[in-house]
């Protein structure tokens, strides 16, 4: 963590934050400053000195030349969901919370676009278009409580990314403001932009350490009227990560192609109490996959030709979820896999991501480095976009080979064999705090550095979300 001697929040400065915000939107109590002081990475917890719940750029930009001129640190944060830590204030400060940012100012349906603020939570958003005919694909399993500006500040991607792709590919345009106080448009509100560096997309997945968005234009798409859900229970762990790529080079597309391995699953249908899915003694791993358009016989068919690529490995019966009640219990035990997991045991969630077709040398990596440091793993994920979540879990280690070097260096080679695979360390819940001593794994010290300089350039201060990403 970076060493930076930030000053503390004075009398003075907390009642010009008070003059911004209003009274009513300052928190300073104790169960305030522990309910903003962590997030969904494992255990930790930082206390900030204060909370603000601005609901306007000018407040925001107002806080920032403030928190400027009495050099604080300030932490962005949207609903807390995060996975690496990217919202915890290390260094204590401002947290400033993006909740009261919830409208969603414009479904333009002429122009499939959209403009919403950052508070937005993820599924509210997918409905209010879905009630139009309109489609906002990126949903990570988060897509109930997670907000959109979090979305757009790692990028978030979910299961339908296999086909549509992640949250950076529907941000049009942002409003933000920066780490020195100003207000700016980073784009233009079209589905092609040529002018000019692409700060749009810079901003996108940069961790709330370049800058604040305080609205968000998003590209929409026509909403498919159809879609189709299978379960395919594999007896190799292996196969099933073989089958993956398969059914791409087979020339089909699924709308989402996701990987269970059979702890993941057993663990999920315990928690969630459900017995949608009978698992057989020898069954090591489960493919969801889904296809998805707007005629339906061309989907039946589709199904029906990747169910007999299936049967090319070794299978078991082929469940087809025939109503959409079905459909929905599928999806919830998918969803589910992360909670059920954390609740099971204890337990460190890496994010992986490899290109597909090498999904399975980084499977078998993953099992040797667990079996060589004496941990369990268990697997799941966004199969289709190479993109797979394993969870390491504690068992016997002592605490100290849980938060020492000897997990260190095992997380260090799994994602060693991310790199060599052509992969890297995170596919979609970013680098935060708990990633960062990775980093060099998968960049050069003059590529961190050109990094580093970016940063300097948007926030020459520092003050804005410190310590996160490059440390």
């Amino acid at each position: 963590m970076q060493n930076m001697n930030y000053n503390k929040i004075t009398t003075s400065l907390f009642d010009k934050l008070q003059k911004i915000c209003g009274e009513q939107n300052v928190f300073f109590d104790s169960e305030s400053l522990k309910n903003y002081g962590h997030d969904e990475t494992e255990d930790l917890v930082f206390l900030p000195e204060v909370v603000v719940k601005p609901n306007t750029a000018k407040e925001i930009s107002e806080i920032m030349k403030l928190a400027n001129a009495e050099f604080v640190s300030v932490t962005p944060r949207g609903a807390g969901t995060g996975l690496s830590g990217g919202a915890l204030p290390i260094h204590a400060g401002i947290i400033v919370s993006m909740e009261r940012f919830n409208k969603i100012l414009e479904i333009d349906e002429r122009n499939l676009q959209a403009t919403v603020e950052p508070g937005v939570i993820n599924e509210i958003f997918q409905n209010a278009v879905k009630e139009k005919g309109l489609f906002y694909p990126p949903d990570p399993a988060s897509k109930g409580s997670c907000f959109l500006g979090g979305n757009v500040a790692e990028s978030s991607g979910g299961p339908k990314c296999v086909k549509y792709g992640t949250t950076k590919d529907y941000i049009l345009n942002l409003e933000v403001v920066l780490p020195t106080g100003e207000i700016i448009e980073t784009g233009a509100n079209t589905l092609k932009n040529s002018t000019g560096y692409n700060l749009t997309q810079l901003m996108v997945g940069s961790e709330g350490t370049l800058g604040i968005a305080t609205k968000i234009i998003v590209k929409l798409l026509p909403l498919p009227k159809f879609d189709l859900l299978i379960l395919v229970p594999f007896r190799s762990l292996d196969e099933a990560c073989k089958a993956v790529s398969e059914v791409f080079r087979a020339g089909f597309t699924p709308s989402a192609m996701e990987l269970m391995e059979r702890d993941a699953l057993d663990w999920v249908c315990k928690y969630v109490q459900s017995n949608v899915v009978k698992l057989e003694d020898d069954i090591q791993a489960h493919l969801l996959i889904e296809v998805d358009g707007n005629n339906l016989d061309v989907l039946m068919k589709e199904m029906e030709e990747i169910s007999e690529l299936m049967g090319e490995f070794n299978i078991s019966e082929i469940l087809f979820a025939e109503s959409a009640a079905q459909k929905n219990e599928l999806w919830r035990l998918r969803r589910g896999i992360n909670e059920a997991v954390k609740n099971n045991a204890i337990s460190k969630e890496q994010d992986t991501v490899v290109p597909r077709a090498e999904l399975p040398k980084l499977v078998k990596g993953v099992k040797e480095v667990g079996g060589k440091y004496k941990f369990k793993t268990v697997c799941y994920g966004h199969a289709g976009d190479g993109n797979l979540h394993i969870r390491l879990i504690k068992g016997d280690l002592t605490n100290e080979q849980w938060n020492g070097d000897h997990i260190k260096k095992a997380i260090a080679e799994i994602f060693t064999i991310c790199k060599q695979l052509g992969g890297t360390i995170s596919g979609e819940h970013g680098i935060g705090l708990v990633q960062q001593e990775y980093m060099n794994i998968v960049f050069s010290e003059k590529a961190l550095d050109l990094q580093r300089n970016i940063k300097k350039v948007f926030d020459p201060n520092n003050i804005l979300n410190p310590g996160k990403m490059f440390g």
